[in-house]
């Protein structure tokens, strides 16, 4: 039985697209249109986010979200796929092309978790209060949003290009945090883990980090070791956590280029 949220759109072969952490699938607006021209766009809503409800008790450590994820998409018949991911979903992809390869065609990560030497024994310290901020002031945000001012306090540590984001994409990130009760579980099933499984090279890894990534630095969360070897790495220029906001162009041309080494 289907119970994450899906949303299809394009034409082509599948690309289904992951997002992160208090985020949903609103996330891929800025690159699902121009995706859709090549793919068959499938995107997901992680339990207790966007669309898709909590269950209490449910497992939300990555592997098992990748599980979760492939079973789902199986129910609606979606066997072979290109594959992305934005941070907790960069890490979700990773281990979905582990747990199944011979289902993942092509897969970029984008700002990927998982990458460190040392996993996280606690929450960010700034864990709670962006969640704390996205509910208390989910009422206010279409107006408030219209102000440089509050795009600031909500989105200069994710993104250099703050100013250049749309109303649309903070009020959609806004909300998606505010309604995201998955939001806590899915952060306390990154503790003390880092992804740590096997991909084949015989499936072709793009992963992008941006140079401003103030969310997972390059200091302590873009460890290249632990990422399968075989995987091309890049960084982006002027680029925050959200590659795909900063950077769409360029996000869309590296999925198409890395799907076309698969063929």
């Amino acid at each position: 039985m289907q119970t994450l949220h899906f949303e299809i759109s394009g034409n082509g072969e599948p690309l289904v697209l992951v997002h992160g952490l208090g985020s949903a699938s609103t996330v891929w607006k800025p690159i699902r249109d121009l995706l859709s021209e090549s793919f068959t766009v499938v995107t997901v809503d992680l339990p207790g986010h966007g669309k898709t409800p909590y269950i209490k008790g449910q497992p939300m450590d990555p592997n098992s979200l990748a599980g979760y994820v492939l079973d789902q998409l199986s129910a609606i018949d979606i066997q072979r796929f290109h594959l992305s991911g934005n941070s907790l979903g960069g890490w979700v992809a990773l281990e979905m092309a582990s747990l199944a390869p011979e289902r993942v065609v092509s897969l970029t990560g984008l700002a990927p978790a998982g990458l460190w030497l040392n996993p996280y024994n606690a929450r960010y310290p700034g864990t709670a209060l962006a969640r704390f901020l996205a509910r208390n002031t989910a009422k206010l945000a279409p107006s408030a949003l219209h102000f440089e001012s509050a795009r600031m306090l909500g989105f200069s540590n994710v993104s250099p290009r703050w100013r250049e984001l749309s109303y649309e994409t903070c009020l959609d990130a806004t909300m998606a945090m505010s309604g995201a009760e998955g939001y806590y579980p899915a952060w306390d099933g990154m503790l003390m883990k880092r992804f740590d499984s096997y991909i084949p090279e015989s499936i072709p890894i793009t992963i992008i980090f941006g140079d401003s990534d103030k969310t997972l630095p390059a200091t302590t969360c873009q460890e290249r070791s632990v990422a399968p070897s075989h995987a091309k790495w890049i960084i982006f220029p002027e680029t925050g956590h959200a590659p795909m906001w900063d950077s769409p162009i360029d996000v869309v041309h590296e999925i198409k280029k890395v799907a076309e080494l698969a063929k």
